[in-house]
């Protein structure tokens, strides 16, 4: 099937995960299935994963007995493939820009759906929470998630206007967020921009979820297995530039989503470069989507997996 969708920092993210015939590689987070059929180029296996139902049309024409698409969170990896089992693992983190696209899966600001934001299909909406959250609670998730220093002011004005209308569809949230805010007065982003991330994150447990599935990563990856993170925001980044700093040997473990970690433990992982490596001019002038992103990697060491503090 032919996609639009471009994957972002591919070469960068096929190169550092060095894998070829007889390998077996999860694509954390399958999506168009760009990663995917990359890997599969260089003769490898691919176990991929998406909790979004919705992608399976994408895995059509791909190899059978070389690649199995699994249905659920990446965060599962261990569980269903078992412990030092596979030669890389691939995670290209946030919301895909083709479900941005589809406005009826409630992610955008610009375009009109139902307020859903949901990446898979159960559990709670963005309009559940909305419209049901206390307002502190609202506050904190629209600051921490969406780094939205006005927080305190959009909950309280959402808490407002929705006693006496709930609301129910995206434009008319972003709109409402907009004049919430003052209007754009030459903001180089919609005023609702923070608050939609910070809704997503939350109705997806998105963080939560990349903290487990780097501890699955951990599990899961061979000696001399590689893993390959591609973060789009800050709060991913931090996450991953965490775990890997930690598992490296070079700082504290921990971090305000992860209970903390033993310390006398020997490194799971050795960084195969230094900070993160970000996308080159000419993929971010291509690819909008490719201008925040970074890429960290590591090598996984023949260290045990390390265990929670109690």
């Amino acid at each position: 099937m032919t996609v639009s969708h471009i994957p972002v920092l591919l070469d960068e993210v096929i190169r550092n995960l060095d894998v070829g015939p007889g390998d077996t590689v999860v694509d954390g987070t399958f999506g168009a299935g760009g990663y995917s059929r990359a890997i599969l180029e260089t003769g490898a296996k691919v176990v991929a994963f998406d909790r979004d139902p919705t992608v399976r049309r994408f895995a059509e024409g791909l190899s059978a007995d070389r690649f199995r698409l699994v249905e659920g969170v990446f965060s599962r990896m261990d569980d269903e493939l078992g412990e030092a089992s596979v030669d890389g693992v691939a995670l290209d983190l946030g919301v895909s820009s083709m479900q941005i696209d589809q406005a009826e899966r409630g992610f955008s600001f610009m375009q009109d759906g139902p307020l859903d934001m949901r990446m898979g299909g159960d559990g709670p909406t963005a309009a559940d929470l909305v419209n049901n959250a206390q307002q502190e609670d609202l506050a904190r998730i629209i600051f921490v998630y969406g780094e939205e220093r006005e927080s305190r002011r959009v909950a309280r004005a959402i808490v407002r206007r929705r006693e006496e209308q709930p609301f129910s569809r995206t434009l008319e949230l972003a709109d409402f967020v907009e004049r919430a805010l003052g209007g754009r007065r030459g903001a180089k982003i919609h005023p609702a921009t923070r608050t939609f991330q910070g809704l997503r994150i939350a109705v997806n447990e998105e963080l939560a979820e990349l903290e487990a599935g780097l501890v699955a990563a951990e599990r899961t990856l061979k000696t001399g297995g590689r893993l390959c993170v591609v973060t789009f925001h800050s709060l991913e980044d931090r996450i991953v530039k965490s775990f890997l700093s930690t598992r490296s040997g070079r700082m504290p473990g921990g971090s305000r989503y992860a209970p903390p970690v033993v310390q006398d433990a020997a490194p799971s992982f050795r960084l195969i470069f230094n900070g993160a490596q970000a996308s080159s001019d000419a993929e971010a002038r291509a690819n909008p989507r490719a201008r925040s992103a970074k890429l960290r990697a590591a090598v996984r060491t023949d260290a045990p997996v390390w265990r929670a503090a109690a």
